[in-house]
């Protein structure tokens, strides 16, 4: 079997030429290897022992599970089970659809992402920043920050149900354009249609992305592809003018000063004093009023500029340009999405901004300045892009915590965290810590991220309260038993002796360098790590490591290190190398889901 880094490298060296088409694509879900890579992966996350509509987990992961899975894959009766929904809070205290799909439909889901971005990810547009490598919102926001300079208008994108109202047929005949394999095609539709569970009653689905999928990023950044691929075109047709005229205003004043500047020379011999004085000033007046005059004509009817960032299915629009041709981009766009791609375009949430206020974009507030600053050179005219850190974003991660009340004079009061009291002092400083790292991350981007200061401080006050209230002492106490050098820290133990967790403590500033990890997306993981070894390895090494039985093996997963107490001694075995994991024979793994293992 090919290594599956030469079949993907292999694939994504034809992947930006448009007219190539890929066959034969079907025949690399046969191959052990691309799902073993893609077990590694499952593995590691969060989700993997949620049981999906089949009441299977990752758990018991076997060479004997993936050549079963493989047999289906190779003769298509495989056939994907219904996710198994749920339902997760929002920040507007509504509830967000998630789908959970099974194990099994995960792995072939790793594989089939594997192959799609090899295919497309190299004909994907720079202005797509969503589900990419190395991409993230602050990849986003910084092409926002180097390309918005001067934007009039902003358009703010918002596509209705964007990932619910995906057309099935439209993507398979977009998939159709690069992807000559039906095997292949066909195995995406079931995909498509294979529905989701919820409360055990079966519904399905007619239109959207896999609910919950592995594969769904990808399958939406394809479809908006699309829409990416007619933005750059119309942008190209859009512009127009090498550059500004120049400002007729400016011009006047420049020749005015000029003038003033040729007469003083000329008669600077002859002149009195205060004749010289009297020109100097004028000059002086000039020099001030030109300095708040744009050199170039805002207004140039002949100069326009179109600029664009995708994150998903959330865009934002930059035009320089009047107010009307933002409105007609608008309308062309919504056209599009309609006709070409079945997406509506909600034009009540589709705002056109006044660049000199504050559109919304991934959270943070976009706006262009338009101060005049100073240097030691001379006039600056900003008008260059400024990224704002909302309050409503901050004081909203203190109140979705529980860590912020507001009392009945309006004023805000840190509080104790009761549903953390029963976990350890290490895991409540190491959550605090992520949590305020998690926020912070996400907005260093943000010119005034110095407001996070204030989030800090309300966050450091309810992690003592959250102390005291565990050991029912005060935060005096607290804070005089848990010092270190004036550091609020919590000591802990480890093989190699003791160490110190301490409390993040920091003051915030902006960075202008984006984190292009695309987990600065996502919520701080506050659960404690656990090392681990290969897991394939482990995997393909066929040797139990409890009895030590040279067989086919099965891997015991936990949820997390936490849960286990330690009183059987497989327990303490997984506790003492710090793994989740447990490499097993056949016999010991049904011994330790009986309870006989010990």
């Amino acid at each position: 079997m090919r290594i599956p880094e030469v079949v993907l490298n292999s694939l994504a060296s034809k992947s930006k030429d448009k007219d190539y088409k890929y066959r034969d694509l079907y025949r690399n879900l046969y191959n052990p290897e691309f799902y073993l890579r893609a077990y590694q992966k499952v593995a590691s996350k969060e989700g993997n022992m949620t049981a999906g509509s089949d009441g299977q987990t990752i758990d018991g992961m076997s060479t004997k599970r993936i050549n079963d899975l493989i047999s289906k894959i190779r003769d298509e009766s495989y056939q994907p089970n219904p996710a198994r929904r749920k339902y997760i809070p929002k920040k507007n205290g509504g509830k967000r659809p998630l789908g959970i799909p099974s194990t099994d439909d995960k792995l072939v889901q790793e594989v089939v992402r594997m192959v799609l971005e090899a295919i497309y990810e190299g004909s994907f547009k720079d202005s797509s920043h969503g589900f990419r490598p190395n991409r993230s919102c602050h990849t986003a926001l910084k092409q926002v920050k180097n390309l918005f300079t001067g934007v009039r208008w902003f358009v703010e994108g918002d596509i209705k149900g964007f990932f619910d109202n995906i057309d099935h047929a439209t993507l398979i005949v977009i998939l159709r354009k690069r992807i000559e394999d039906e095997k292949f095609i066909r195995l995406i539709w079931k995909f498509l249609r294979a529905g989701y569970l919820e409360d055990w009653e079966y519904h399905g689905t007619y239109s959207g992305t896999p609910q919950g999928g592995i594969v769904s990023p990808i399958l939406a950044n394809i479809y908006l592809n699309e829409f990416d691929r007619y933005i750059s075109k119309y942008q190209k047709e859009f512009n127009a003018g090498k550059e500004r005229k120049r400002n007729p205003e400016y011009r006047l004043i420049e020749g005015r000063r000029r003038s003033y500047q040729r007469t003083l020379e000329k008669n600077k011999d002859i002149w009195d004093e205060a004749k010289k004085a009297e020109y100097t000033e004028e000059i002086n007046r000039i020099n001030e009023r030109i300095k708040v005059i744009p050199a170039l004509d805002p207004m140039d009817e002949e100069f326009r500029r179109f600029v664009y960032v995708r994150y998903a299915d959330d865009f934002l629009i930059g035009i320089i340009g009047s107010k009307q041709e933002a409105e007609k981009v608008r309308e062309d766009a919504a056209l599009f999405l309609k006709e070409k791609l079945k997406l509506e375009l909600s034009m009540e949430k589709t705002l056109i901004t006044h660049s000199s206020k504050f559109a919304k974009f991934l959270g943070y507030g976009i706006s262009v300045q338009r101060d005049t600053s100073f240097s030691e050179h001379g006039r600056t005219r900003n008008y260059k892009p400024y990224l704002l850190l909302p309050k409503s974003a901050w004081e909203g991660k203190l109140r979705s915590l529980g860590a912020l009340v507001t009392k009945d004079d309006g004023s805000w009061k840190s509080i104790h965290r009761q549903y953390l009291i029963d976990n350890d002092d290490l895991e409540i400083v190491s959550i605090y810590n992520s949590e305020i790292r998690g926020l912070c991350n996400y907005y260093r981007l943000a010119n005034n991220v110095s407001v996070l200061n204030q989030f800090h401080y309300i966050m450091e006050y309810s992690m003592y309260k959250t102390f005291a209230r565990k050991y029912q002492i005060s935060v005096r106490q607290i804070l005089d038993k848990y010092r270190i050098n004036g550091k609020f820290a919590v000591k802990y133990m480890t093989k190699k002796g003791e160490k110190i967790r301490f409390f993040l403590n920091e003051s915030f500033s902006k960075h202008e360098n984006p984190l292009a990890d695309p987990d600065v997306d996502k919520e701080p993981n506050t659960l404690i790590y656990s090392g681990r070894s290969s897991l394939v390895d482990r995997l393909l090494a066929n040797k139990c490591e409890w009895c030590e039985a040279e067989t086919e093996i099965e891997m015991h997963h936990v949820r997390k290190l936490k849960d286990l107490k330690g009183k059987a001694r497989w327990e303490q075995f997984m506790i003492a190398r710090r793994r989740k994991t447990l490499a097993l024979c056949r016999k010991c793994h049904d011994d330790l889901n009986a309870g006989r293992l010990d």
